[in-house]
């Protein structure tokens, strides 16, 4: 049986590695939320289109944040225009997208329509 301290340092430097692998497509997704305008937010899934991954890679990158970074994260919301953090951050997430004019409805969601970015190019209805 492998001792445990031994399994936690394996994983330790599993997660570096990948870190440090996926270091340039973090930093796009960074790059690419830091464009996001106050009162405004996106999809995890909008933001990996933006940047050429998918939802869930954009959601890894959010997780590599260290604590105080200058990153808007808060204003990535999930497809739904919800919160998708199940933490306290989900409070503080609330509260900074309000304070930036964000309206949620009584369900939790913020109007895409109204505060999405990008803004999708609307279909002329004939």
């Amino acid at each position: 049986m492998v001792p445990v301290r031994h399994l936690a340092a394996r994983f330790a430097f599993l997660a570096w590695q990948h870190y440090v692998a996926a270091r340039p497509l973090y930093q796009r997704i960074n790059a690419m939320i830091r464009r996001i305008p106050k009162g405004r937010v996106s999809s995890y899934g909008a933001v990996g289109a933006l940047v050429g991954c998918d939802a869930r890679q954009v959601g890894y990158a959010m997780a590599a944040l260290p604590d105080g970074t200058n990153v808007p994260w808060h204003r990535v919301l999930n497809v739904r225009g919800a919160i998708a953090i199940r933490t306290d951050a989900a409070i503080t997430q609330r509260l900074r997208l309000e304070r930036e004019g964000v309206k949620f409805s009584a369900g939790g969601q913020a109007d895409l329509s109204k505060h999405g970015w990008p803004k999708r190019a609307s279909k002329r209805s004939k």
